[in-house]
């Protein structure tokens, strides 16, 4: 059944992502991508320190520093990857105000069009192996980590839509080749599964990686993007829609504390008149 719950949440991930991407690469592109940008960083940072890294600490067998030492390397394997173009891609279109000759940002883009496609099926791997070793953590911790890569995963979705149509393909090829790569966190989640499943102690070493990458995506991806903006008309909304992430995330996980403590007292009691047979249940 779990199986199924990961394979259900990576797939309709990718269908929304996918789905959601497309609507705003043809219909409110430069309206609303902004504000989605501010919300990312919200839900994000909160999903990272709020519940990846406690449930990670609190599962792991290992030391802190190796924990600590974990997100240090996987914070600088992000960086490396990043550069090398697996994670994030140089999105050329034409007109964009550079002055090169004619066809050559769309020469560059369908250059690009290849790469994007090989990177977001190996970023999509890992995103499905990171949500099955949230939902082996906790249900509702994989359901938050899918719903948290659903977020971040639209404006990357939105960027190769741009390139993939500047290189020449049609929307529907476009949209069929981004589907088909996000469908790729399926695969992810249930190789993740069998996987961790035999082996249950790597999983908080797997949540740490998880919250890196979220960490990293915040601090050096959408955060720069925010900082374009400089007007005070701008950035209210923004600290706004961090702060909306945060609460919303911080309440669900008041919840899930709550729901813990609750089910941990109930199997408490339901022990204790085993242990003291005398005691009479009331």
């Amino acid at each position: 059944m779990l199986l199924l719950w990961i394979i259900l949440a990576t797939v309709a991930g990718g269908l929304i992502a996918v789905s959601i991407a497309h609507w705003l690469a043809y219909r409110v592109f430069a309206r609303y991508l902004h504000h989605m940008v501010s919300l990312s960083v919200g839900v994000l940072l909160s999903v990272a320190l709020l519940h990846l890294l406690p449930e990670a600490f609190e599962a792991a067998q290992a030391s802190a520093h190796t924990l600590f030492g974990l997100m240090l390397a996987s914070l600088i394997g992000f960086f490396v990857l990043e550069k090398i173009a697996l994670l994030r891609h140089s999105h050329h279109h034409e007109h964009d105000g550079h002055h090169h000759h004619h066809g050559h940002d769309r020469h560059e883009a369908g250059r690009g069009g290849v790469l994007i496609l090989v990177g977001s099926s190996l970023h999509n791997l890992c995103d499905g192996v990171l949500v099955a070793a949230a939902f082996l953590t906790d249900p509702m911790l994989g359901v938050l980590t899918a719903a948290s890569i659903i977020i971040h995963e639209v404006p990357h979705k939105l960027g190769d839509f741009v390139v993939l149509i500047n290189a020449g393909l049609t929307r529907q090829r476009a949209f069929g080749l981004i589907l088909f790569t996000s469908l790729c966190t399926a695969i992810g989640g249930g190789v993740g599964y069998f996987v961790l499943q035999e082996a249950q102690t790597l999983v908080p070493y797997v949540l740490v990686v998880a919250a890196s990458s979220f960490l990293y995506i915040s601090v050096a991806d959408l955060i720069p993007q925010m900082h374009e903006r400089v007007t005070l008309a701008d950035a209210v909304p923004q600290l706004l829609l961090v702060g909306l992430g945060v609460l919303v995330i911080y309440g669900v996980t008041s919840l899930l504390h709550h729901g813990h403590v609750h089910e941990h007292d109930h199997d408490h009691a339901q022990e204790t008149p085993a242990l003291h047979p005398g005691h009479s249940r009331h």
